[in-house]
């Protein structure tokens, strides 16, 4: 049975163009309310500008959906309660948040300026925070709710000249760690989607010939299925990038011990190779179980 948002309402921020846009029509598409959020800035965070978002909501209206503009900043902790009342007041509820929004400010570490650094993570850190911080009462009253953070594979294994937008992106893996554990019981799933996708982001990130074939469009049927009632996984890193699709994990090696006693540099420096070796790894679930350890007991209670 093909997969519907019929009744439900999503949040989509950054949608006025690029993958937010790409997500937000078709989130429409399959039948869901959309608030399109997007303060209409360049990529490196400067001006605003109310067309683009408007501009969605209009097609979106034009192709018989329903949807409403938000064009306030993600950095903004009220305007993250202003997305959740305009939902709200509209719809009566919220389902999920697509915490699209991003900027870039790349440069090698050495010339990042103070103002670099904060906007990135007031962005992209914080704005993801101000918009699940006021979704959550409700996820948790409606004993359900579905977040999708937009993280990155250069917070995930690094690229050069992205410090502040790697670390931002690396830093909502851990928001998801936790967040995962703090919705389990109230059916809230929450993931990272890591996607490829030429937009005015990347347009001057890489060539042509790579871009040719990574439109936003393909990065939106994984943001989808996230966002779905029919995805009960949580915790998830999945990448996407023109039409391939995969999953990354954080592993653990197996554990080197000196049986109890106090070690020394010498002893670390002799074990070194066994204590960074990968042979055996697993993924985890939390600091203290293992991702086997935990669907082996979610799978006990049914």
């Amino acid at each position: 049975m093909p997969i519907s948002f019929e009744g439900r309402v999503v949040i989509v921020t950054g949608a006025g163009g690029g993958m937010g846009r790409a997500h937000a029509l078709a989130f429409a598409a399959r039948g869901a309310k959309v608030l399109v959020n997007d303060l209409g800035g360049d990529p490196n965070g400067q001006g605003e500008d109310a067309a683009p978002a408007q501009k969605v909501v209009d097609e979106i209206k034009r192709a018989g959906g329903d949807a409403v503009a938000n064009f306030g900043s993600v950095a903004d902790f009220d305007n993250g309660l202003e997305m959740v009342r305009q939902c709200v007041d509209a719809w009566g509820r919220v389902d999920a948040v697509v915490c699209n929004a991003g900027i870039l400010r790349d440069k090698a570490v050495h010339n990042i300026t103070e103002q670099d650094w904060d906007l990135i993570f007031d962005v992209h850190v914080k704005g993801s925070f101000n918009l699940i911080h006021h979704a959550w009462p409700l996820f948790r009253q409606q004993q359900y709710g579905r977040v999708v953070m937009t993280s990155s594979s250069s917070g995930i294994y690094g690229n050069f000249g992205q410090t502040n937008y790697g670390g931002a992106k690396a830093a909502m893996m851990g928001m998801m760690n936790v967040l995962k554990l703090e919705g389990l019981k109230y059916n809230i799933g929450v993931n990272l989607i890591l996607p490829g996708a030429a937009t005015r982001m990347t347009e001057n990130l890489m060539p042509a010939e790579a871009l040719e074939g990574m439109q936003p469009e393909h990065v939106s049927p994984a943001v989808l299925y996230l966002s779905s009632e029919e995805c009960k996984d949580t915790g998830l890193m999945i990448e996407a990038a023109g039409g391939h699709f995969n999953r990354s994990v954080v592993v653990q090696g197996p554990q080197v011990s000196t049986g109890g006693e106090v070690a020394t540099v010498d002893w670390v420096h002799e074990h070194w190779n066994e204590i960074t070796s990968l042979e055996g790894a697993k993924p985890r679930w939390n600091i203290g179980q293992s991702l086997e350890e935990f669907e082996a007991e979610r799978a006990k209670q049914g």
